[in-house]
This record gives C-alpha cells, structure tokens and sequence, in this order.
C-alpha cells in the first residue's frame, strides 16, 4: 500500500509539471495557406491573431471569419495533440495504479 501511495504521489507530480509545461507552450495554427495564423497555448488560451493585408476584404468579410475560426480549429487541435503527448505517459502509467478514470 506504501508503494501504492509513493507511485501515486510520483504521477502526482508528474502531471503537474506536464500542466505547467502546457501552459507554457505555445502552438500555432494556419488557414488559408497562411492568410490567417492563430496562436494558443498548449492548455488552450488564444495568445494571438494574425491576419494578412491580402485577407481582408470589405465586401467579403465572412470569408475571413471563416479563416480565422479554421486557424483557431487548427490550433486547438495542435494544442490537443500537445496535451496527449505530455499527458499520455502519465496518464497511461496510472492504469496500473487500479485507480477509477485512469
């Protein structure tokens, strides 16, 4: 039970320095072949938006909505993917703990 316990607060702080190595990352998302760049945080906050002259027009504005919603999309999902790969080894090493949810 003591090993149990000492795995347990191993992976403890495990995950937590993942989570901070997360939310200190930063990922980056494109549409539009780059018109549009989008960048989060791998815990997922929007740091920034940026868009290119070339992409606005007045008479088209939701062509640009629609790319700067991709490019978020786009940077969610590499942010997700970030969080998989940090969180997965310790995640997956608590199955073995017996622990529910793990």
């Amino acid at each position: 039970m003591q090993q149990m316990l000492k795995q347990a607060q191993k992976m403890q702080q495990q995950i937590a320095k993942a989570q901070a190595e997360l939310s200190e990352a930063e990922v980056t998302g494109t549409a539009g072949g780059g018109l549009v760049t989008a960048v989060v945080t791998g815990s997922g906050e929007v740091k920034s938006i940026k868009i290119d002259p070339k992409a606005v027009d007045p008479d088209d504005v939701e062509t640009l909505e629609d790319l700067v919603v991709a490019a978020l999309h786009n940077a969610t999902e590499a942010a997700r993917e970030l969080t998989e790969q940090k969180m997965g080894p310790v995640a997956g090493g608590m199955g073995g703990l017996g622990l529910p949810g793990f």
